[in-house]
């Protein structure tokens, strides 16, 4: 057998057991391995912010080099969504999403035996590979997978699964730098990784029937046979045809609740070239990594990165550059990847701004917090529990958290209502005393607003989008998104840097909570597209 043979041989998907596929609540079985996916990736995503203080004191670095252990993951995930998504259609999405899982794990067994910041950095990277092949998959695999009438129920589950994943990730850091050491913290990603493999490979349908194209006609498996999802019906029976009442694509937008805000987290399928005709904007994908990643470089070299007196400067100008040229390339791109077009439609560009803040406010107390309480004498394991109350919050407002407001609230009504109440939050925690009890209620106050802003404003974006354009609207929500995390990583470092952990976190929360009352600006009601 040649490399060829062997590789369209691997890249094949293979069936689920008889028993398992003709199981009539089989689907549940597929939700339930995505959902393994979505409590990992929320795990890293919230876990990490617990060990800056022990990574600082083992490699003798500062607060800014630790730092790129949670941008460098951040960075790389922004850059490859969309990338993977296409790939994904080409190659078929279990073997990415059950790749994703491989990936990870073994990045995760890496960067805890890592020995020095650098290491550390580039298995985060690594990882964030992983992270995007099961991320760019995981409602596509769903939504393919899932009789119509069950939709909303499985969406739901699997935003549950992404809010234990964040509530989680604070209070089981806390632990495992207490009690074990900060390698724990990365290690205990592995048997996670490994029984997702496991699942995947006997629960999830294939979504094509062969091996990709390319590979399949040069071992002779002769690639017209293939029927590529995305660029045909999907195939989501192990049989090669649609199961009675699957989707055909992603689901509609809907309204509300917690399942429009993880489809919209989460980017759509994207088409391959060979559908659509027209190619992957990776010149604009290039720029848009560039640019962000100089201003964050940027905002770290304000904060103490050991880089020239001059680099600050020179990399914010980089990232000026960076960004008009990527408005340049994006309006002459035959498939943009930000659609300045969809950006000025009335609603879109504003509900943009207002996803990034939101994730802006969820993070920055994620990462400041810690600093703050430590820093205060409670140990690290209580810390974490406390912290833990954010993502609690904002995991129970965004799943059921409805049922407590009044009936007859729009999705507008709904965000400002959130951002008001994340701002009171962020207000309280920077004008109470520091210590664990004085800043519990501000957190439970910030999660929970955060929890009824999000899934609103992503429903409310989306519904401005017409219904053809909804991969590259939920794919420009997946980026806000992602951006708003890193910069809410990286301005609490640049806040503590320059003036010291109480005054400038309290300055940093304040900041906030006057961003948070932007945010109730902003929102503004939209149009059905």
């Amino acid at each position: 057998m040649n490399a060829t043979a062997l590789a369209a041989r691997l890249l094949t998907e293979r069936p689920r057991p008889r028993g398992i596929a003709g199981w009539r609540h089989a689907h549940w079985l597929a939700v339930g391995t995505v959902c393994l996916g979505a409590f990992l990736g929320q795990l890293t995503a919230s876990v990490t912010a617990l060990v800056f203080p022990a990574l600082g004191r083992h490699f003798n670095a500062g607060f800014a080099a630790v730092e790129w252990v949670a941008l460098a993951y951040l960075l790389v995930l922004v850059a490859l969504l969309a990338p993977v998504g296409w790939l994904s259609d080409l190659v078929g999405r279990k073997t990415m999403y059950l790749g994703g899982f491989a990936v990870f794990a073994l990045a995760s067994l890496g960067a805890g035996y890592a020995g020095s910041l650098g290491v550390l950095v580039a298995c985060r990277a690594v990882q964030a590979v992983g992270g995007a092949m099961m991320q760019a998959n995981s409602v596509a695999l769903v939504a393919r997978g899932v009789p119509e009438h069950a939709m909303r129920r499985a969406l739901g589950i699997q935003a549950a699964a992404q809010g234990l994943g964040l509530a989680l990730g604070p209070s089981l850091g806390g632990l495992l730098v207490e009690h074990a050491s900060w390698r724990w913290v990365f290690w205990i990603n592995v048997p996670i990784g490994v029984l997702g493999i496991l699942a995947g490979w006997f629960l999830l349908p294939r979504t094509r029937t062969g091996p990709p194209p390319a590979a399949g006609a040069a071992a002779g498996a002769g690639a017209g046979k293939q029927l590529i999802a995305g660029a045909g019906a999907p195939l989501t029976a192990d049989s090669g045809t649609p199961p009675a009442g699957a989707a055909a694509s992603l689901p509609a937008p809907r309204a509300g609740g917690a399942p429009r805000a993880s489809a919209a987290a989460s980017p759509p399928a994207t088409v391959p070239a060979t559908a659509s005709g027209a190619r992957f904007d990776l010149p604009g994908l290039l720029l848009l990594t560039g640019s962000t990643t100089a201003l964050l470089l940027a905002l770290s070299t304000a904060s103490g990165l050991p880089l020239p007196g001059w680099a600050a400067a020179a990399l914010l100008l980089a990232a000026a550059v960076l960004a008009l040229a990527l408005v340049r390339q994006e309006r002459r791109a035959a498939r943009p990847i930000l659609a300045p077009g969809l950006v000025n439609t009335p609603g879109v560009r504003s509900g943009l701004v207002v996803s990034l803040i939101g994730y802006l406010l969820l993070f920055c107390p994620l990462v400041l917090g810690p600093v703050l309480l430590t820093g205060a004498g409670v140990p690290v394991a209580r810390a974490g529990l406390v912290i833990t109350l954010l993502p609690a919050a904002f995991a129970l407002a965004a799943t059921v958290g409805g049922a407590l407001l009044p009936r007859g609230w729009s999705d507008v009504a709904r965000c400002r209502a959130g951002a008001a109440l994340a701002g009171a939050g962020l207000l309280l925690f920077a004008l109470l005393p520091v210590s664990g009890a004085a800043v519990a209620v501000p957190l439970l106050l910030a999660g929970y607003g955060l929890g009824l802003l999000l899934p609103a404003n992503n429903a409310l974006v989306m519904r401005a989008i017409p219904a053809q354009c909804s991969a590259v609207g939920g794919g420009m929500v997946n980026m806000a998104r992602s951006l708003g995390t890193a910069l809410g990583t990286a301005l609490p470092v640049l806040g503590v840097h320059l003036a010291g952990p109480a005054s400038g976190g309290r300055t940093v929360l304040l900041a906030l909570a006057a961003v948070a009352v932007a945010a109730v600006a902003l929102t503004r009601p939209v149009r059905q597209a």
